[in-house]
C-alpha cells in the first residue's frame, strides 16, 4: 500500500448517500417510537378511562409543543413504515441494483414527508 491512510477519520467530511440517511433515520425513528410507546399508551389510557381524564388529555394536547411532538412521532411512524417496506422490497429482490436503491430511498423520503404534511394538516 503506497497510499498513506489517515490516523483519524474526519466524520464530518464523509459524504453519506441518501440510502445511508434513510437507513440511519429508520433506526432513529424506530428508537423514537420505542421510547414514546409508554407515553402513547398513557395517552390511550387517559382517553379511555373517563370523561375527566379525556378532557384533561385534550387540554394538554392543545399546546403547540405537544402538537409538535406528536407531529414528530407521526413522521417517525410513517418514515419507519415506508422504510420498512423498502427493506422488505430489497429482501425480496425487487430492488436489485444501485439505481433502484437510490430511487427507492428518494421515494421513502418523499412519501413519508408528504404523508406527514397531509395528515398533520388534517389533524392540526
Amino acid at each position: 500500500m503506497l497510499k498513506k491512510r489517515p490516523k483519524h477519520l474526519a466524520l464530518h467530511l464523509i459524504k453519506l448517500p441518501l440510502p445511508g440517511f434513510v437507513s440511519i433515520l429508520h433506526r432513529v425513528s424506530g428508537l423514537a417510537l420505542f421510547f414514546a410507546l409508554p407515553l402513547l399508551l398513557l395517552m390511550l389510557q387517559y382517553s379511555l378511562r373517563s370523561i375527566e381524564t379525556y378532557t384533561l388529555l385534550m387540554d394538554m394536547l392543545v399546546s403547540p409543543l405537544a402538537r409538535l411532538v406528536l407531529l414528530g412521532l407521526l413522521w417517525a411512524f410513517l418514515h419507519h413504515f415506508c422504510a420498512g417496506l423498502r427493506y422488505l422490497a430489497i429482501d425480496l429482490h425487487y430492488v436489485n441494483n444501485l439505481k433502484r436503491a437510490r430511487d427507492s430511498s428518494k421515494i421513502v423520503m418523499l412519501v413519508s414527508l408528504l404523508l406527514t404534511v397531509l395528515i398533520g394538516v388534517k389533524l392540526w
